[in-house]
């Protein structure tokens, strides 16, 4: 499943750059992620917990940087992983790509997303919704971790301010998911303007 998003960060394109270059700092900036090993290669072991409806999976695995263009400012992850559980499996290749956007930055990115087991069950519009919230969260938590680290604030230190919960990330999505059912309830129906 490809998913696209894009998000922007009120700091100049050379410095949102230079923060990828700081693989746990960008890690800790998504909700539910943790690495818990370098592994040397540009690899990483970690971990990701998820809370799809009822349904909380906590995926343990690596994650490997295969392309970065400086030129570019293009980076392309690949990271697979299993649920603790042995509830399913999950497969990324994402890619990022920083454009400037006035003063700040533009952060595209695409998401090719393979899922099998209890994580498959759900829907493509239940998982876009999930992964946009957790798109605006993570650039929420870039801009404050850049931020804080020009305020001279140790990488160590500078936590990011919104660690969504699972119930939250629910909520948000189910709301999500509403307000696309209703646009197309309610499209249909508004009056022409010719």
């Amino acid at each position: 499943m490809l998913i696209k998003s894009d998000f922007e960060v009120a700091q100049p394109v050379d410095k949102v750059w230079r923060f990828f270059d700081d693989i746990p700092q960008v890690a800790a900036c998504l909700p539910g992620t943790e690495l818990t090993e370098e592994l040397g290669d540009n690899r990483y072991a970690g971990k990701v917990a998820i809370r799809m409806g009822p349904v909380k999976l906590q995926f343990a695995g690596t994650a490997q940087i295969k392309e970065r263009d400086d030129p570019a400012k293009r980076i392309v992850v690949d990271a697979a992983g299993a649920d603790e559980k042995g509830r399913g499996q999950a497969a990324m290749v994402g890619t990022a790509s920083l454009a400037a956007a006035g003063g700040g930055t533009r952060v595209n990115v695409d998401l090719d997303l393979q899922l099998s087991g209890a994580a498959a069950q759900y829907g493509r519009g239940m998982i876009s919704d999930v992964t946009e919230i957790l798109m605006r969260d993570f650039a929420s938590n870039m801009q404050a971790r850049i931020v804080a680290i020009d305020r001279g604030v140790s990488p160590d230190q500078a936590a990011s301010p919104r660690a969504a919960s699972g119930f939250g990330i629910a909520l948000r999505a189910m709301r999500l998911a509403l307000a696309r059912v209703l646009r197309r309830f309610f499209l249909p129906y508004q009056p022409n303007p010719s």
